[in-house]
This record gives structure tokens, sequence and C-alpha cells, in this order.
């Protein structure tokens, strides 16, 4: 059976949390839950850096604008993730080329990873941190469930995964837009304030008298 169901969800996944996938993937090869999980994800010192890493970004990714700057530092991490990913499957299958499968992973990791970056923009358009936490939380239990069913089932979570691809892309879209209606409300009402602050203080730059 062809790999590439499983390049292209754990690419998918990898723009989400790339080392949720790592971390998976590596525990189920090493309990022997999984054959088809290459040597290299399964090595003890792989298993413990990502799980640490993952820590880090289970805080980071809940904080507000904290989880932007994240997203910004991982914006090349987590597609050169998903190519190392895809390209290591297909070795192990051997039913794929290694660059096909990295393009592949590649390629769909930086798509998952833009519409995550940009949906984390516009929810820290709202004042409260519940829904980072919200959102942060339904993508840690996506990532891990896509990719457990891509383990045993590849070609379900393929579809799974090109369905949320797709849908997040239509979504951001969406919110874009919403985030600049909300950038340019911002800055006009600073423009606002700036014009009354001016208007209200004599040309010497002391405030007019108050004439009630």
């Amino acid at each position: 059976m062809s790999v590439l169901p499983l390049v292209f969800t754990s690419g998918w996944a990898s723009g989400v949390n790339a080392y949720a996938v790592v971390l998976l993937l590596g525990l189920f090869g090493a309990t022997g839950l999984s054959d088809d999980v290459p040597e290299a994800l399964q090595r003890p010192e792989i298993l413990v850096t990502v799980g640490v890493l993952f820590l880090c970004e289970a805080v980071a990714d809940k904080i507000p604008y904290v989880d932007s700057v994240w997203d910004s530092v991982h914006t090349v991490i987590r597609p050169a993730t998903g190519a190392w990913v895809g390209a290591l499957l297909a070795g192990q299958s051997g039913s794929v080329s290694d660059l096909t499968a990295a393009l592949l992973g590649g390629s769909t990791a930086l798509a998952s990873h833009t519409v995550k970056a940009g949906t984390r923009m516009a929810v820290n358009t709202s004042p409260e941190p519940f829904s980072n936490i919200a959102v942060s939380t339904v993508e840690d239990l996506g990532v891990a469930g896509v990719v457990t069913l891509a383990v045993f089932h590849p070609w379900a979570a393929a579809v799974v995964a090109g369905a949320l691809l797709f849908t997040g892309l239509a979504a951001l879209c969406f919110l874009l837009s919403r985030v600049r209606r909300f950038l340019r409300r911002r800055a006009r009402r600073r423009e606002e304030r700036r014009t009354a602050a001016a208007v209200g203080r004599r040309p010497g730059g002391a405030p007019y008298a108050d004439r009630d």
C-alpha cells in the first residue's frame, strides 16, 4: 500500500503541532503498535527531546500573543518537520521516492501551519484568554486523533485531514477579513483620540478651560 496517505496526514498534523506528530509516531513504533514507523523516530533521545518541546508548546500555544510569536518561530520548523517525517516514512515503505514524500509532507505542513497561524491572529483580537485555550486544546486533540487514525487507517485519516485543511483555508479567508476590519477600527479610534486631544488644547499646549 502506498505510504502517501500517511505522509499527507502527518504533514497536515505537523503544520499544527510538529512535536506531537513525532512523539506520537515514535511512541507507536517503540511500543510495537505499528511496524510502519521508521526507527529514527523511535530513538530515545528523539522522544525525550520532542516530549520536552511538546510540553513547551502546550503552554506557549495557550497564551494570547505568545502563541503568535511561537507560530512565527515555527514557520520553518513545522514544514521542515513535515518534509523530514514524510521522507522517513517513504524510506521505510519503499513505495514512493523520498523526495516526493518530502515535498508532499512539507507543502501540506506549510498550508496547515498558515491556517493555524492565521486563525490565532484572529483569535487574539478577542480580549479574553479562554478562546486561545479552547482552540489550542481542540488542535491538540485533533492532531492526536488524526495521527492515531492514520497509523491504523491511513486512507480514512487522509480524507479527514484533507477536509480539515480545506475547511481551515476557507475559514482563514473569513477570519482574515475580520482581522483587517478590527485593525482598521482600532486605527480609526486612535486617530479620533489624537484629533480630540489636539482640538482640546490651546496652541501653546495648555488645555482649554471647562466652559460649563
